[in-house]
């Protein structure tokens, strides 16, 4: 495994490598979900790329980028057993040299959930949507592997993509929780035994949701007061809780198409995302031969349908 820091160290690296080649983008501080993505790059692909760049221009102002775990050494031997074969860790210079005046921005998609003025803002996707472009054009990989997690991210991601032509395929992959539930992220490291337990009611709250739509619910508030219910137990008030269309952001009155249940909070020191995407399916032959046998519902979902 080699780490370079340049562009033109980069692309000698990559030259004559054999394709397909993978890009995995981080900000490093490495957990199993980004291993989780290392791990399938290896598989699909013959030349692995993970980029390690702490992107200043996606924190909005009183966020924690001095405070962001940084630790190379970790995260590149972490990345060097699954089998990464280039590190990308440049210096924010080379990023945005002296006199940078681009930026990439996605209407529509930009301004709700993280995006709303109330949260991060639009300038959080627009810092997003210009860095991973600049990554895509740097490494010119053929597949681009990010996490479900940060789903409105990956849209955006994808809707830049498409607009622009960038012959990359994007492949977003199922969020990796912790046996409780919670959703692997870098800022879980900011949390205390308590605010840990705490933060458990997000994984709990998209849960009770996703039961409702298996025991047949439809309606858009009653599946709100459901998650919500769970985040009252914990005495968490969410920045936000909403339902919304998972392909275009709009909101949802109800399952008439897959649905992103998106939800934000402030836990003590740490701010956590989660969302699932819930789906009105249709029950199939053999589970309706059981439940017409038996009598009453024919069990709860398979377990398997959280870690979608």
């Amino acid at each position: 495994m080699r780490t370079v820091r340049t562009v033109a160290d980069l692309r000698a690296a990559l030259a004559g490598a054999p394709r397909p080649v993978a890009l995995v983008p981080t900000m490093g501080a490495l957990h199993e979900g980004h291993l989780s993505l290392l791990r399938r790059a290896r598989t699909d692909c013959a030349t692995v790329v993970m980029s390690l760049f702490v992107n200043p221009t996606q924190f909005v102002a009183g966020e924690d980028l001095a405070s962001y775990p940084r630790d190379e050494d970790r995260d590149a031997a972490l990345a060097a057993g699954e089998g990464a074969d280039v590190i990308f860790a440049p210096p924010e210079a080379e990023v945005f040299p002296p006199g940078f005046a681009t930026v990439v921005e996605v209407s529509g998609i930009t301004d709700v959930l993280e995006g709303d003025p109330a949260s991060r803002g639009p300038g959080h996707f627009r810092g997003v949507a210009t860095v991973v472009t600049k990554l895509l054009g740097m490494v010119g990989p053929d597949v681009a592997y990010l996490g479900q997690k940060d789903a409105q991210q990956a849209l955006v991601i994808r809707r830049v993509v498409r607009d622009l032509d960038l012959p990359v395929h994007v492949e977003v992959l199922p969020t990796v929780r912790e046996a409780d539930g919670l959703a692997m992220s870098s800022r879980n490291a900011y949390l205390g035994a308590q605010d840990r337990e705490r933060a458990t009611a997000l994984a709990r709250a998209l849960r009770a949701a996703e039961l409702e739509v298996a025991d047949g619910e439809r309606d858009a508030g009653a599946l709100l007061a459901a998650a919500r219910a769970e985040l009252d137990r914990a005495q968490i008030v969410p920045e936000y809780l909403e339902l919304r269309h998972a392909d275009d952001l709009s909101p949802a009155e109800g399952l008439d198409r897959p649905i992103l249940l998106a939800v934000a909070a402030q836990i003590g020191p740490a701010r956590l995302i989660d969302n699932v995407v819930l789906e009105a399916r249709e029950p199939a032959a053999s589970e309706l031969l059981v439940t017409s046998t038996q009598g009453g519902r024919s069990g709860t979902p398979d377990e398997g349908s959280w870690n979608r």
